[in-house]
């Protein structure tokens, strides 16, 4: 377990104070390790909430550049940024707002060459990724080598969040085995929406490292924001799924990502 400076004790105190968390939980989140995928509005303020949390290691994952309709909700950007990889200024922030947390940045996307390696160096991964090949791609892998997946994603004002954790629970094969077909030109966004859906992510990640509050496991959150409905449902576990029943298939075969197959969000 790794041991707390004194300036950590500090920073943290408040969150030490909660019950069933303590210097333990801290400690357990300075020793962890998070992949992001899909560092925008979503899952760069998922990011955020992690590191000021305390988190010990971050690794952002996003390819392409900032873009000025991105501005209404990637808190993480400055304007001057505009034109540049995003994921870059996100680390470049991250790390003014909390030096003690490590970020890496890799301007990529989820691929079948990097998803394996990316995987295997985290205790949790963050799914925000744009699209189904990217999130399909992560789900496999996280199957694979045994690492828990909060898995998060939203649409205008509709978002849901669950947490696929190999072993005990289904994952996004069992969820969705006919994919949803996401607009590639994008959707409307108010910059609250992924906000709200990025806090509660950061929180199920918290949970799974630390275990001082139960995750979603086996449950899905749904969430319309215009009436401020939520909902759980329980989530279903198809022994005879293809990536995580039995026998599971050693990958997922997808399509060739390219630029063209992103749903822009």
């Amino acid at each position: 377990m790794f041991n707390l400076t004194p300036t950590e004790l500090d920073r943290y105190r408040r969150q030490i104070l909660l019950p069933d968390f303590g210097v333990e939980a801290q400690q357990r989140l300075k020793a962890a390790t998070v992949l992001v995928t899909g560092v925008g509005g979503l899952g760069g303020t998922a990011a955020l909430y992690l590191a000021v949390a305390g988190i010990g290691r971050l690794i952002l994952l996003r390819g392409g550049n900032l873009r000025r309709d991105d501005m209404n909700r990637q808190i993480l950007m400055t304007e001057d940024w505009v034109g540049q990889p995003r994921v870059f200024k996100a680390k470049e922030t991250l790390e003014q707002i909390n030096p003690d947390v490590q970020v890496e940045a890799i301007c990529e996307y989820v691929t079948p060459e990097n998803v394996d390696t990316l995987v295997q160096r985290s205790d949790v991964t963050l799914d925000c990724a744009h699209n189904f090949i990217e999130r399909d791609l992560l789900n496999a892998a996280c199957v694979r080598w045994g690492v828990p997946m909060v898995e998060a994603a939203m649409n205008g004002m509709e978002a849901y969040l669950t947490s696929f954790i190999p072993g005990e629970t289904g994952c996004l094969t069992c969820l969705f085995p006919e994919k949803p077909d996401w607009d590639k030109r994008g959707f409307g966004v108010l910059g609250a929406v992924p906000g709200t859906l990025a806090c509660l992510t950061a929180l199920e990640a918290i949970k799974i490292i630390t275990g001082f509050a139960p995750p979603l496991a086996g449950q899905l959150l749904t969430m319309d924001l215009t009436r401020l409905e939520f909902a759980k449902h329980r989530t279903y576990h198809d022994r005879h799924c293809p990536v995580c029943g039995s026998p599971a298939i050693p990958a997922v075969t997808t399509p060739a990502l390219t630029h063209k197959s992103l749903v822009t969000a």
